[in-house]
């Protein structure tokens, strides 16, 4: 049986060297662009790898202002954390659509979560707020009872600009310093080159 699939996928003897160049191009433009896309980066939990794509700068910006940038990094909001393998499911599925849509340039102008990663963000939400939700002081208060909305509604239905702020392009934080990315090009072509 396994001799029967290694004969079906050996190719012909006039195209084994073909075979052979094509698949050396394929891996070395695999290689190149793991190597270009730092696609090792995404398994850490570093805020700055979120603006490996530049469209992100604002989101990053308006955390680096905010409060949460004491306590959280965007892994912590952003990727789920019941289980090891729903955190990097969840983290690999939604990193290559981001990744193919920046690639395609199909991205939109101004960044809208979508519903998996509402989800995702309103449990980590009430993850790392629950105890504020027994204490009667953080709780509404309708009609002389006091009511806690983590039901019926989402977090930033209330607290709109936590922790993002007002995010629609860089113009929401003018002064805003992001980390400036590497360039792809090695020393050595760059010396080559002038």
């Amino acid at each position: 049986m396994i001799k029967r699939i290694i004969s079906f996928l050996t190719p012909p003897s006039n195209w084994k060297i073909p075979v052979l160049i094509l698949s050396g191009m394929f891996c070395g433009l695999a290689a190149y662009s793991i190597y270009v896309s730092k696609a090792w980066s995404y398994l850490s939990d570093d805020p700055e790898v979120c603006v490996n794509c530049h469209i992100m700068a604002p989101q990053y910006a308006t955390w680096n202002h905010s409060a949460h940038r004491e306590y959280a990094t965007c892994n912590d909001c952003h990727v789920p954390h019941d289980n090891f393998f729903r955190h990097y499911m969840f983290k690999a599925k939604d990193g290559l659509r981001h990744a193919t849509l920046f690639t395609l340039r199909a991205e939109r102008q101004v960044i809208f979560i979508e519903q998996a990663g509402k989800d995702v963000v309103f449990e980590n939400c009430i993850r790392c707020h629950e105890k504020q939700f027994d204490r009667d002081k953080l709780i509404s208060q309708t009609k002389g009872k006091y009511v806690s909305h983590h039901n019926d509604r989402y977090c930033w239905e209330c607290h709109r600009e936590t922790p993002h702020g007002r995010v629609s392009s860089l113009s929401s934080v003018p002064y805003a310093r992001i980390p400036v990315l590497e360039s792809p090009v090695p020393e050595w072509l760059k010396k080559l080159i002038k």
